[in-house]
């Protein structure tokens, strides 16, 4: 068996979807026959729908050696369900686009705010040279930025423009921290936090 079905739900897309994300596009009925291992998944197929999963080729294959980690619950409002099938978690390197920069991941070694020592927090970068709309998708996140002479700053993004951001640091007391013309900035999109 292949990996098709647990990257495509994790990016949140539908057998049609994919099959329109091909090039050239294919049906949902071949991605679905693919997935389920009733048709060959050839080297050209599996180039294929890695470039339109946006993953490596390799990325598609379960590795034989070792068990999955798997999905089996899901917390809502009522509290946890289970699913009706387990999905293999994926990593995040799994879940990265090819046109994304690749994660950066900011180790916490100390409490402050929410986080916790041993936490990551894994961000994905944005240039804010890109404009404003680019800016709004990280305000009121939690964001790290390069300052001068190989510092950063992290915080939640309260204001960003073109030539400054200002970031609200997660500990009590602290003084907003302004940043002219940083490089770039990452925002938070996951937590990691050992039990």
């Amino acid at each position: 068996m292949n990996r098709i079905r647990d990257i495509r739900k994790a990016k949140g897309l539908t057998l049609a979807d994919l099959a329109a994300a091909c090039a050239p596009p294919t049906t949902a009925q071949t991605i679905g026959r693919l997935e389920t291992g009733t048709r060959q998944l050839s080297l050209t197929w599996m180039n294929r729908i890695a470039a339109a999963l946006g993953v490596e080729p390799a990325a598609l294959m379960r590795a034989e050696a070792s068990a999955p980690a798997r999905i089996v619950a899901e917390l809502g409002p009522s509290g946890p369900e289970a699913l009706a099938a387990p999905r293999e978690a994926l990593l995040p390197s799994a879940l990265a686009r090819e046109d994304e920069a690749a994660p950066v991941v900011l180790s916490v070694t100390a409490s402050i705010g929410e986080y916790r020592p041993g936490d990551l927090v894994w961000l994905r970068t944005l240039d804010p040279a890109d404009g404003t709309a680019t800016l709004a998708r990280a305000i009121n996140r939690d964001c790290l930025v390069p300052r001068p002479g190989g510092r950063f700053a992290f915080g939640r993004l309260i204001e960003g423009q073109e030539s400054k951001v200002r970031l609200l640091p997660p500990g009590a007391g602290q003084k907003q921290v302004v940043v002219d013309r940083p490089a770039w900035i990452a925002v938070a999109f996951m937590l990691v936090r050992a039990l």
